[in-house]
């Protein structure tokens, strides 16, 4: 599974990078986490709020950071 994290580097988007690499270590799941600051590449997502996370390709979350029970039931599936 693999996980993006979309955002330029404020600090909500660091908190949201570190949730997730949190929650899917607690989980022992197996999840490449890849954050994304390049604004083009974020804007052909289709996000223009950050931060955002998108689950192998699809957002799942915008302007936002989401709680860990959110992130636990993208990786749970």
């Amino acid at each position: 599974m693999d996980i993006q994290v979309l955002g330029p580097g404020c600090p909500k988007c660091r908190e949201v990078e570190k949730l997730v690499r949190t929650v899917a270590a607690e989980l022992g799941a197996d999840v490449t986490v890849v954050k994304v600051e390049d604004f083009q590449e974020i804007a052909r997502m289709g996000v223009f709020a950050t931060p955002a996370v998108a689950v192998d390709g699809e957002v799942k979350c915008v302007g936002k950071v989401p709680s860990k029970a959110e992130i636990a039931g993208w990786i749970n599936g």
